[in-house]
C-alpha cells in the first residue's frame, strides 16, 4: 500500500512539473518574435557608393527583421557590377537604368533583366569655368559619358538647354552622329562615366550622372541645367535592380524591392538628397 501512494505522489509530481513547465515555455514563447522559421538569407548586392549603396545601407535593418542579411560590394564602374551578377558573385546588383542593362546584354551577351526600379537620378551639365550656359564659348570641349545610353541622354539634356540640334528620330539612342545642328562648334568628348567629375577641370562643361556628381561633392543647385522632370529621361533611366533572368520570382528578391520601395525608404531618399535623388515608389 505503502508502494502504491509513493507512485501516485511521483505521478502527481510529475504532473505537476510537466504543467508549470508548459505555462512557463509558452510564456517564454510569447515574448519571442514572430519568425517564419526558416534561416536568415544573405544577399549580395553590388552598388555605386552613392546613392546605390547608401540606400541599401538604410534599408538594413527592415531586411534584416524579414530574415534577409544584406551584404552590399561596391563598384564605382558601371562594367563590372554586371560581370559579376552574371558569373553569380552577386545575387542582383543595383546601379542602372534600364536601357543601359539593354544595351550591356547586346554588347556582352548576358541575360541580366530588372526586377523593378527604386529611383531617378536627375543628369545635369557642370562647369568649374563658367556660371552660365550662355558664357560657353565657341568650340567649347564639352565632356558626355562614353557609353551608348548615357550618352544619349548627355546629348538630350544638351539640345533641351539649345546647345545643339539632334536628329529628331534619334531619342534616347542619340550618338554625335546624330548632331544636325552645332552653332556654337562645340567638341563633344566621350569619356567613361566615372572620371568626367575628375575630368571638369580639363572641358568648359560636363554633362554628369547624378551619382558621380554627389560623389564628387557636385550638388544640384551647382548645375547649369538639370533634366526636367517630365523629360523623357525622367520616364526612362530610372535606376533599377538587376538580377540574372530566371531569378525575378525569388522570394528574398522580391522582398528586397517591396523595402526599397517602401514609405521608409522613400522618406530616407526624399530626406537626404534634397531632390537629386527621387524615388519611383
Amino acid at each position: 500500500m505503502k508502494k502504491f501512494f509513493a507512485l501516485l505522489l511521483t505521478g502527481a509530481l510529475a504532473l505537476g512539473a510537466a504543467g508549470c513547465g508548459s505555462k512557463t515555455d509558452k510564456a517564454a514563447d510569447a515574448e519571442k518574435p514572430e519568425t517564419t522559421g526558416a534561416e536568415a538569407v544573405t544577399l549580395k548586392i553590388g552598388a555605386s557608393p552613392t546613392p546605390h549603396a547608401e540606400i541599401l545601407e538604410a534599408a538594413k535593418e527592415e531586411l534584416a527583421a524579414k530574415g534577409i542579411n544584406l551584404e552590399i560590394v561596391e563598384f564605382t564602374d558601371y562594367v563590372q557590377p554586371n560581370l559579376a551578377l552574371d558569373t553569380g558573385d552577386l545575387d542582383a546588383n543595383y546601379f542602372q537604368h534600364a536601357p543601359y542593362l539593354d544595351s550591356f546584354n547586346e554588347e556582352h551577351g548576358t541575360k541580366l533583366v530588372s526586377l523593378g526600379a527604386v529611383h531617378y537620378e536627375p543628369m545635369g551639365i557642370y562647369s568649374k569655368s563658367i556660371k552660365d550656359l550662355a558664357e560657353l564659348p565657341d568650340g567649347a570641349k564639352v565632356g558626355i559619358p562614353a557609353d551608348g545610353t548615357n550618352g544619349g541622354r548627355a546629348l538630350l539634356l544638351l539640345e533641351a538647354n539649345g546647345l545643339i540640334k539632334l536628329d529628331p528620330n534619334a531619342g534616347t539612342s542619340a550618338t554625335k552622329l546624330d548632331i544636325k545642328e552645332n552653332p556654337k562648334n562645340i567638341e563633344i568628348v566621350e569619356m567613361e562615366a566615372a572620371q568626367l567629375p575628375l575630368s571638369i577641370g580639363d572641358l568648359s562643361i560636363a554633362v554628369i550622372n547624378g551619382n558621380y556628381a554627389m560623389q564628387n561633392g557636385l550638388k544640384t543647385e551647382d548645375a547649369l541645367a538639370i533634366e526636367a522632370a517630365d523629360s523623357l529621361a525622367a520616364t526612362t533611366y530610372a535606376n533599377i535592380i538587376a538580377v540574372r533572368a530566371g531569378d525575378e520570382t525569388r522570394p528574398e528578391l522580391v522582398t528586397l524591392l517591396e523595402v526599397l520601395n517602401s514609405q521608409t525608404i522613400s522618406d530616407y531618399i526624399k530626406n537626404t538628397y534634397g531632390g537629386a535623388v527621387a524615388p519611383t515608389a
